[in-house]
């Protein structure tokens, strides 16, 4: 139990502690509601959990052999990001009503865990310590990927209903443009150490 106890906490405090993901759903929460942001929350929850899997299964062997293939993904990640960070400081001028644009779907949130960096950490990070070498290697990596999808629910849930409460305080177009902008910023700010990393891996 002791080692179910020790996941559970990692899994809580990563997927609870702000980064790019819980950015993107605040945001969400703003400018769309809960229901309309639950598919992006769904694909964020279920799309990191399937990373893990992955991760376990052989990407982090394959990153050993060529790391280069580990920066190429870095950069288009920091670049998605930047990206990102340029769509929400964009909602802001989107009018409100019919012609309101859609916030981002299942398959965008699952998709973005490949190019988040903070995922990329947390991922290699949980089956760097909680798994050992042996029989029970695929066993721990199932439960790890499990307990990450049940955690990551209420944990990025909690951001989202963060941005539901914000968005009846947030009822003038300019406040919104204005928590959009700040919010930009913020992923703006998160991607600033990977950048760096890459500067100092390409020179």
């Amino acid at each position: 139990m002791d080692y179910m106890y020790a996941v559970i906490l990692f899994a809580i405090s990563s997927s609870v502690t702000p980064g790019p993901n819980n950015i993107m759903v605040m945001t969400s929460g703003v400018n769309f509601g809960v229901k309309k942001s639950v598919p992006l929350l769904t694909g964020i929850c279920v799309g990191f959990a399937l990373m893990l899997l992955l991760v376990g299964l052989g990407f982090g062997q394959l990153f050993e052999l060529f790391p280069s293939l580990h920066l190429f993904i870095k950069c288009l990640g920091t670049a998605y990001l930047l990206y990102l960070a340029w769509l929400i400081a964009r909602s802001g001028e989107i009018s409100q009503g019919d012609e309101q644009g859609e916030p981002l779907g299942f398959m965008k949130g699952a998709l973005f865990q490949w190019v988040n960096a903070k995922a990329w950490v947390v991922a290699t990070g949980a089956i760097a310590a909680f798994t050992t070498l042996g029989a029970s290697y695929y066993s721990q990596n199932l439960t790890i990927a499990l307990t990450f999808l049940v955690v990551s629910f209420p944990c990025v849930g909690v951001w989202l209903m963060f941005g539901s409460i914000l968005k009846k305080v947030l009822k003038s177009d300019a406040h919104r443009k204005w928590f959009n902008y700040t919010m930009s910023l913020l992923l703006v700010v998160s991607v600033i150490p990977v950048v760096q990393e890459i500067v100092q891996q390409v020179f």
